[in-house]
């Protein structure tokens, strides 16, 4: 797996890009899995995901953007609990309904 080839080589930082969007429903998790446990370790990741729930259970900085702009940036509690900006909480309003409608 690309993750273990990338933590074997001891990087100060690991870019994921959509670490999930390919992947069949069954290995989302193992692989959110294998992320938190690199997480764990005090590597730094930066990791573009529409994964809400695992950004904000894993990250420490959480980054909102539209269109290549940023629009809100700040801890996980403030971004998901308190958004500042109308944008970030249309956003999240809309995938959390969406969560909760699939969750089983």
């Amino acid at each position: 797996m690309g993750i273990a080839r990338a933590f074997v080589l001891n990087p100060e930082v690991i870019l994921f890009d959509e670490p999930t969007s390919a992947l069949d429903p069954e290995l989302v998790g193992e692989t959110l899995d294998i992320i938190k446990k690199v997480a764990g370790r005090g590597i730094t990741m930066i990791v573009v995901t529409h994964e809400m729930s695992f950004a904000q259970d894993v990250a420490n900085k959480v980054i909102f953007m539209d269109e290549g702009v940023v629009v809100e940036e700040g801890s996980p509690e403030e971004i998901f609990s308190n958004p500042k900006e109308e944008r970030t909480r249309q956003f999240l309003s809309r995938i959390i309904s969406l969560e909760s409608n699939y969750s089983i």
